[in-house]
C-alpha cells in the first residue's frame, strides 16, 4: 500500500488481503451484501455497515476484501483489529480519519473498556463528520454487545446490519473445493468427505487444515486423496 502524507505515521493501514480473502471467494453471502460492501469500498458516500456473525462466519474475510477493493480503486483503506488494541485504541486511531474507508474488526473485544469505547465513539463521529466510509464487525448485534457506553451502542445501531450465516457441511465443502480449485489442486470428493467427517466442523479450523494439506501436497507432489490425508493428518 502506498504511503500518504496526510495520514499519520501510526495509522494501522490495512495489510494486503490474502488472495482467498476477496469478495469473489466469499460463498453463500446474504443476498445484496457483497454489492453493498463493494459500493461502500468504492464509493464517495458516507456509507456504514455492521457485520454480525459467530466465529468463522467470514467477518474478517469481508473486511479485508473491502480494504482490497478500496485500495484497487485508489482509495485509502485502514483496518483496525480491536482484539489487539484493547487499552490503546485512542492512540492507535490517531489520524485515521484521513483514510477513505475504515474497517473495524472485533468490536466485542473492547466491550466494557470505557476508555476504548469512548475512543471508538469519538472515532466514529470524526469519520462520519469527515464523510468517510465505515464497516464494523462483531459477534453480536449492537444491542446484544456488553457495551458500557449507551452513545456508542446508539451509533452502532444506526448502521445497516447484516447477519452472516453459519455454513452447513455442504457450504463448508463448497468453500474448501473453491480454495482448492483456485490453487490448481485436485481435491478428491471422497477425501473432502473424509475430512468433513473426521475433522472439526469449524470453518476456521478446516481452512487451517487445508493450508497444511496444501503445503504437504506441494512438497510431495500428491493429489488430495483419502490415503494422502490419512498420511498427513493421521487416522
Amino acid at each position: 500500500m502506498q504511503d500518504d502524507a496526510r495520514i499519520g505515521p501510526q495509522l494501522p493501514l490495512a495489510l494486503r488481503a490474502p488472495p482467498d480473502q476477496s469478495f469473489e471467494r466469499y460463498l453463500h453471502a446474504p443476498a445484496g451484501l457483497i454489492d453493498q460492501l463493494r459500493v461502500l469500498a468504492m464509493g464517495d458516500a458516507r456509507e456504514t455497515a455492521f457485520l454480525q456473525g459467530a466465529a468463522a462466519t467470514g467477518k474478517t474475510h469481508l473486511l479485508m476484501a473491502c480494504c482490497a477493493v478500496a485500495e484497487a480503486a485508489q482509495r485509502r483503506p485502514a483496518y483496525l483489529a480491536l482484539g489487539t488494541l484493547r487499552g490503546r485504541l485512542r492512540a492507535a486511531s490517531e489520524g485515521i480519519e484521513n483514510a477513505d474507508l475504515v474497517a473495524v474488526d472485533d468490536v466485542d473485544a473492547i466491550a466494557g473498556s470505557r476508555d476504548d469505547e469512548i475512543a471508538l465513539f469519538d472515532l466514529h463521529n470524526r469519520l462520519r463528520d469527515a464523510g468517510r466510509a465505515l464497516v464494523y464487525a462483531a459477534s453480536a448485534s449492537p444491542d446484544a454487545l456488553p457495551l458500557a457506553l449507551p452513545d456508542l451502542r446508539s451509533r452502532l445501531a444506526q448502521c445497516p446490519r447484516w447477519m452472516l450465516p453459519m455454513l452447513d457441511d455442504a457450504g463448508r465443502a463448497d468453500v474448501l473445493r473453491a480454495r482448492a480449485a483456485a490453487r490448481g489442486l485436485d481435491f478428491d470428493d471422497a477425501a473432502l468427505d473424509w475430512m468433513l467427517r473426521r475433522c472439526s466442523r469449524d470453518l476456521g479450523s478446516l481452512t487451517a487444515i487445508f493450508e497444511q494439506l496444501d503445503r504437504a501436497s506441494m512438497a510431495a507432489k500428491r493429489r488430495l486423496t483419502v490415503p494422502f490425508l490419512r498420511q498427513v493428518l493421521g487416522g
